[in-house]
């Protein structure tokens, strides 16, 4: 397998914000801890010993109810030697999140999981006398069905439709036997079709519910690498989280400091998330809805569930699994209950991480270290060699497709399409002129400027034309290239957003997985263009 590396800058793909981070720039330095950097780890674990949240009792807690999520998952030993060492002092968690999409969604689900368990090793290998633990957190509370009901295949989206209220996680996979059939007959008849079809059916078909189905499936994918997977819909570890809850109830914490945040950050990066008032939901069968606080009373929305104070306060005590944690509150929720060093997110996914920072010192809660997962652009051998021949640079195809191709046209031609010197020696004459009316009559500057302007627009609609002129010529080189381009990038998006892994397994079959393994780097801090 050939490696190749691009800066995450140079893709086109990463916000600035992303890019900013990636290039630690002093501008950025209050919205998190510390970079990911090999040696910050060192202080990540000393202060994340010295909180209140990673006391024996709340270890117990965490290890008991991962026990019980486990009871019927064929899990490796490895996985429940993992869970068990979580109990331990010298035990430590690295995180990534992701929703429940239908048979993993886009292919940068496997990269999460992978950056996670990768980086587990590496910081095993640098402090040996501290167990790291991968984890998967199955964003179970989720309601945002329409994100996850399908994936992409060939082309196609395979979806499933279905009506959705409440969590996700509790949505009965009554209905997927209809997708399965039709998944089935989009796939060949060969020995890694046929694992395919025993892999959807088996985790959508014998298992009751999306949280079920999905635990299944990524501890197949999975198993042999340690990882930990865990629903953190669940009252024993919602119990922790009751002194924040009832912050967020009575002090609005996290909205008064988050927007404080928000108004530095805005200054130069689009916002993430703006936060609400309250950043919970309330949550039971099929309902999950806002909290809201209107005219002293608790209201949940859409409904005709209300409190008075001492009532939601009661309920969070009695109930606690009835409150659901927004995208503002659920990294906080995740830092109380896992003794976590670094979580693995996405470029979205960080960027509203840099908008908690400020809100975690309030509350007094150790931020995470905050990781960009790997990216990758996976390249068949095949593929590789086309580009080759056409001599497409890594760059290259990266750029948007007019522009690729635009660029790749003025390079093969065989007569010169680029008329900046034209314009150059076209401005310098535009200069004399304008010295020539400032010395007679400054009101001939209008017009100079007015036909300047008429003259380079003259220059750029000529320079298109020839352009297009000579893309009809190199027709069959313009056509074999766009080809290529969308090979890679289906949907003019990055292939690892849109792609799932099913069409890349049909091909690599069980050496996909290991591979990627092998090829990922976690804090090598480049998008990976790996050739297979």
């Amino acid at each position: 397998m050939q490696q190749n590396y691009i800066p995450f800058r140079d893709t086109g793909y990463f916000s600035p914000l992303i890019c900013d981070y990636l290039d630690e720039k002093n501008e950025l330095n209050s919205s998190y801890n510390r970079f990911p950097k090999l040696e910050n780890f060192k202080d990540q674990i000393e202060e994340k010993r010295r909180s209140e949240f990673v006391s024996e009792s709340h270890r117990i807690v965490l290890a008991s109810v991962l026990k019980k999520q486990y009871q019927n998952i064929q899990a490796s030993k490895g996985t429940l030697q993992n869970i068990e060492l979580l109990k331990s002092e010298n035990t430590f968690t690295i995180t990534t999140g992701h929703q429940l999409n239908l048979f993993t969604g886009p292919l940068y689900f496997l990269y999460k999981i992978i950056s996670t368990i990768n980086l587990s090793k590496v910081l095993k290998e640098a402090y040996p006398k501290y167990n790291f633990v991968p984890v998967y957190w199955m964003a179970t509370e989720d309601h945002d069905f329409e994100e996850i009901n399908y994936f992409n295949f060939e082309g196609k989206k395979v979806q499933w439709n279905k009506q959705s209220n409440g969590a996700v996680g509790e949505l009965s996979t009554n209905g997927l036997d209809k997708v399965f059939e039709l998944f089935s007959k989009e796939l060949s008849s060969s020995k890694n079709a046929d694992y395919l079809k025993q892999l959807f059916e088996e985790a959508y078909i014998k298992h009751d519910n999306l949280t079920d189905a999905t635990r299944f499936l990524a501890n197949q994918l999975f198993k042999d690498y340690e990882l930990v997977i865990i629903d953190a819909n669940d009252a024993d570890l919602k119990k922790q989280f009751i002194p924040f809850i009832e912050d967020e109830l009575l002090n609005q914490t996290s909205f008064t400091e988050v927007s404080k945040t928000n108004i530095k950050l805005e200054k130069s990066y689009n916002i993430q998330v703006n936060p609400r008032e309250i950043n919970l939901f309330y949550l039971k069968e099929n309902l999950r809805e806002r909290i809201v606080f209107e005219d002293n009373v608790y209201k949940v929305n859409n409904t005709d569930i209300t409190f008075n104070k001492d009532e939601i306060l009661n309920e969070v005590k009695n109930h606690p699994e009835r409150f659901s944690p927004n995208v503002i509150m659920r990294p906080l929720y995740q830092e109380v209950i896992l003794p976590n060093l670094c979580y693995i997110g996405g470029g979205g996914e960080l960027a509203y991480w840099f908008q908690l920072k400020e809100f975690f010192n309030k509350v007094k809660v150790p931020f995470p270290i905050l990781l960009l997962r790997n990216s990758v652009l996976i390249q068949t051998e095949n593929q590789y060699k086309k580009l080759e021949k056409l001599n497409i640079s890594k760059t290259d195809i990266f750029l948007k497709p007019n522009a690729f191709i635009n660029k790749k046209v003025r390079q093969i031609s065989d007569i010169e399409i680029d008329f900046s010197q034209q314009k150059e020696y076209l401005k310098k004459q535009f200069e004399d002129l304008y010295k020539l009316a400032e010395q007679t009559d400054k009101s001939f500057l209008g017009a100079i400027k007015a036909q300047e302007t008429k003259q380079l627009k003259g220059l750029d609609n000529l320079e298109k034309r020839l352009l297009k002129a000579q893309k009809k010529k190199l027709a069959d080189q313009v056509s074999r290239m766009t080809d290529i381009q969308r090979a890679l990038f289906p949907g003019s998006s990055l292939q690892e957003r849109n792609t799932n892994f099913s069409e890349f397994y049909l091909e690599y079959g069980e050496e996909l997985i290991p591979n990627l393994i092998k090829s990922l780097q976690p804090l090598k801090g480049d998008f990976l263009i790996l050739n297979m």
